[in-house]
C-alpha cells in the first residue's frame, strides 16, 4: 500500500510535510493570549471522535500561508473578508481529514512505528549521500521546534487517510456502449433548414413621450448603490522594514487624530499623508486609482455610512476608508433617462415585428410549405450556424420546426436528419479517459457526503466564538 501511495502521487505525504517543515509556525501560543494561562479547553470543533485544536489550526493556517505569495500574503492580512475565507478553508480542511481519520479508526487500519521509521527514511529531504542522515533530519525538526512524535504522529494520519481514500481514487472502468453513445452525441452532426429575421429589417418611427413613458413604467433603469468615499494614504515601500515601520507609525498618528474628531483632510496634512476624494460610484464603476482593488471594494460596500476603516495594510501603504455617503438603489426619474429611451424603445418594436414575421414564416412552414428564405446546412456542436441555432439545434428532435430567439434576429428551425460520425481511436481514447475520471470524482464526492453523515462536525461555541473574535 505504502508502494502504491509513493508512486501514484509523488509522494504526496513528503511534500506535505516538508511544506510543514518548511517554515517557522506563526500563531502558537494564541490559546494561552486569548484564553489566559489556566485555559485546558482549546477544542474549535469535534469531526466524530477527533477534536481539532487551536494549535491544529495555526500550523495548518501557516502552512496554508506559507504557499502563497508575499503580496497574496499581504492582501489577505488588510482584508478581512479574505481572511474569514482562509480561516475557513482551513477548518475546512482540518474536518476533512479527521473524517477520513475516523474512518480509518472504525475500519481497524493501523500504522506501525516501523512503518513510520520506513518512510521517514525514504524522505529525499532526510538524506544525504543517498542515504538516511539522521543529522538532517534532528537539524530539520530542532529548526522547526517539531518533536519526533509529533512529527510521527502527522505522518501516520496521512497514511491512514491515503488507506482510506485509495480504493475510491482508482480509475472506474466505463463500459464501450456508454463510450461510444458519448462520442456520438459530441460528434455527431445534423442537417438543418433555418431561415433568419432580423430585426434591423423592420423601421419604426420616433416614438412620443407617452410611449416612452409606458415602455419605461415596463422597464425602469435601476440606478445602483453608490457611495462617496475617500481615503488617507500613508506610502511606503512596504518590502522595505524600516519605510514600513516608519509608516505604521506615522499611521498610528493619523488615525489618532481621526479618532479624536479631526476630518480625514486635516489628520492627513498634520503628519504629512496624502488625502484622496475619490467622488462616488458604484460598484461596478470604480474610479482609477491604485488602492481599489477587488478586496478593498468589497471592503468599502461593507461599511457603514459615516463611518472610517480600521488601519489597512496595502501594497502602497497604509490606508484608512470613509464612506462619506451611501446612495441606496433606486429607479431613475423618467427625465433623467428619457433620451437613452429612445433606442431602446426602436429595438422592441422592431423585435416585435420581427417575430410576427417569423411567427408567420413558421406557420406556412407548419402548413407544409417551403421555408420562406430558408437554407439549409450541416451542422456540428461548434460550427455552421448562428450559436443560438446551433443550441437548439441539438436540442431539439429530429423533424421538428421552431422559432429561435437569438440576440438581433428571430430564426425559424427545422431540424431534418442526424448524421453519425465515423469512429476516431485517440478521440474514443480521450472520451474514455474523461468519462473515467468523472465515475471516479462522482465516487469520492459520494463517499465524502457519507464521511460527513458519519462524522458530523460539531462546533465548540465557547471557544470558536472567542478564537474567532480576535
Amino acid at each position: 500500500m505504502l508502494e502504491y501511495l509513493r508512486n501514484a502521487a509523488e509522494k504526496p505525504v513528503a511534500k506535505i510535510l516538508i511544506g510543514l517543515l518548511a517554515f517557522s509556525f506563526v500563531g502558537w501560543g494564541v490559546a494561552e493570549w486569548i484564553f489566559g494561562g489556566t485555559a485546558s479547553d482549546t477544542t474549535l470543533v469535534s469531526v466524530g471522535d477527533r477534536d481539532i485544536t487551536i494549535n491544529e489550526f495555526n500550523i495548518e493556517k501557516s502552512r496554508q500561508l506559507s504557499m502563497l505569495s508575499r503580496d497574496a500574503q499581504r492582501d489577505i492580512y488588510a482584508d478581512a473578508a479574505a481572511m474569514r475565507a482562509l480561516d475557513q478553508q482551513v477548518l475546512g480542511t482540518l474536518a476533512t481529514q479527521a473524517m477520513v481519520e475516523n474512518r480509518a479508526d472504525d475500519l481497524g487500519f493501523v500504522v506501525s512505528d516501523a512503518q513510520i521509521a520506513r518512510e521517514i527514511t525514504l524522505f529525499p529531504e532526510f538524506q544525504m549521500n543517498g542515504q538516511f542522515s539522521t543529522y538532517l533530519f534532528d537539524t530539520i525538526l530542532a529548526r522547526t521546534g517539531y518533536s519526533e512524535a509529533a512529527f510521527a504522529n502527522v505522518l501516520r494520519g496521512q497514511l491512514l487517510r491515503g488507506y482510506v481514500l485509495a480504493p475510491v481514487s482508482v480509475p472506474i472502468s466505463v463500459p464501450d456502449f456508454a463510450v461510444r453513445a458519448a462520442y456520438d452525441a459530441r460528434y455527431a452532426t445534423r442537417q438543418i433548414e433555418y431561415a433568419t429575421v432580423k430585426y434591423s429589417d423592420f423601421s419604426v418611427d420616433e416614438p412620443t413621450v407617452e410611449q416612452l413613458r409606458t415602455f419605461y413604467e415596463q422597464n425602469p433603469h435601476t440606478v445602483p448603490e453608490q457611495r462617496t468615499v475617500s481615503y488617507v494614504l500613508v506610502a511606503a515601500d512596504m518590502d522595505k522594514p524600516d519605510e514600513y515601520d516608519a509608516a505604521y507609525q506615522q499611521a498610528i498618528l493619523v488615525e489618532d487624530d481621526i479618532i479624536a474628531g479631526e476630518t480625514m483632510a486635516t489628520a492627513a496634512k498634520n503628519h504629512g499623508a496624502k488625502y484622496v476624494a475619490l467622488g462616488t460610484f458604484d460598484a461596478a464603476n470604480r474610479p482609477a486609482d491604485v488602492i481599489l482593488t477587488d478586496s478593498m471594494m468589497a471592503n468599502i460596500f461593507d461599511m457603514e455610512e459615516g463611518l472610517e476603516s480600521e488601519l489597512m495594510e496595502t501594497r502602497h501603504g497604509f490606508v484608512i476608508v470613509r464612506v462619506d455617503q451611501v446612495i441606496p438603489t433606486h429607479n431613475a426619474e423618467f427625465e433623467s433617462v428619457q433620451d437613452d429611451l429612445v433606442d431602446a424603445w426602436k429595438r422592441a418594436e422592431q423585435r416585435k415585428q420581427a417575430y410576427v414575421r417569423a411567427n408567420e414564416i413558421l406557420v406556412d412552414l407548419n402548413d407544409g410549405n417551403q421555408m420562406d428564405g430558408g437554407k439549409t446546412v450541416t451542422v456540428s456542436r461548434a460550427q455552421g450556424a448562428p450559436v443560438d441555432v446551433l443550441s437548439a439545434a441539438f436540442n431539439s428532435q429530429i423533424g421538428s420546426n421552431s422559432i429561435v430567439d437569438g440576440t438581433d434576429a428571430f430564426y425559424v428551425l427545422h431540424v431534418d436528419h442526424e448524421i453519425m460520425p465515423d469512429v476516431d481511436d485517440a478521440k474514443m481514447a480521450d472520451i474514455r479517459k474523461e468519462l473515467e475520471n468523472i465515475a471516479t470524482q462522482g465516487i469520492s464526492d459520494d463517499y465524502n457526503t457519507f464521511l460527513g453523515r458519519e462524522y458530523p462536525v460539531e462546533i465548540n461555541d465557547k471557544v470558536y466564538n472567542r478564537f474567532f473574535a480576535r
